[in-house]
């Protein structure tokens, strides 16, 4: 699957999604309300939104992140929220 990161994904997530494309969109901003600003029906994308950003929150549950864009079909949209703590 061709995964876009925005600018505020940490890289490292790459690292996990070893059966993945990561491409990364400097130049876009991170857009907390893209689940009103987007139609996904009939789409061919999923979106997958990391509820913290933050590298160190991130890696700790990095499992689910995994596993939400492992679990991401056409036209999903799913939030991974991660807790700043362990």
């Amino acid at each position: 699957m061709l995964i876009l990161f925005d600018h505020g994904t940490p890289r490292s997530i790459a690292r996990s999604l070893k059966d993945h494309t990561v491409v990364e969109a400097i130049a876009m901003t991170t857009d907390k309300n893209i689940r009103y600003r987007q139609n996904l029906k009939g789409r061919r994308l999923a979106i997958v939104v990391l509820g913290n950003p933050q590298r160190p929150a991130v890696d700790r549950h990095i499992h689910r992140v995994v596993a939400a864009v492992n679990a991401a079909t056409p036209g999903s949209y799913a939030e991974v929220e991660i807790s700043d703590k362990s």
